[in-house]
């Protein structure tokens, strides 16, 4: 169930770049905001499940809770350039693309310390790339 849950996580963002690539003008800003606040919404999630795996643990890794609340200041960070005016979605979307791709290097440490189930990273890499790479594209147009 979390293996096709996780992928349809995906569709967003699909119907956004498709939206994006598809060259229609008319909702092009639209579909780049709602891009946007997805990959954010997501990044500030990953954060939660990382709190919720601390918190299911006798003795998690100090580091974890910094970790954890690291992603919402990431994605609440990024929104500042849209509230000064300044050029948006692209830079703020590069931002989000980076930290999810980047999300991977504590998944993989809570994976080592085994404090993951064991699906953890079949479901976490393409989840992680995926979103990333798409965020990523978004940004680039």
């Amino acid at each position: 169930m979390p293996r096709w849950l996780g992928l349809a996580g995906l569709l967003p963002q699909i119907a956004v770049a498709a939206v994006v690539l598809s060259g229609d003008t008319a909702h092009r800003f639209n579909a780049l905001a709602l891009g946007y606040a997805y990959a954010a919404i997501i990044l500030s999630f990953l954060g939660g499940i990382w709190w919720g795996i601390g918190a299911s643990h006798a003795n998690p890794p100090e580091w974890l809770w910094v970790a954890a609340v690291t992603p919402s200041l990431i994605a609440l960070a990024s929104a500042v350039p849209w509230a000064l005016g300044d050029p948006w979605p692209g830079p703020s979307l590069l931002v989000l693309g980076v930290a999810l791709i980047a999300a991977l290097a504590v998944d993989i440490a809570l994976n080592r310390r085994k404090l993951t189930p064991p699906w953890w990273m079949g479901l976490r890499l393409p989840l992680s790339l995926g979103l990333g790479g798409l965020t990523l594209l978004l940004g680039l147009f």
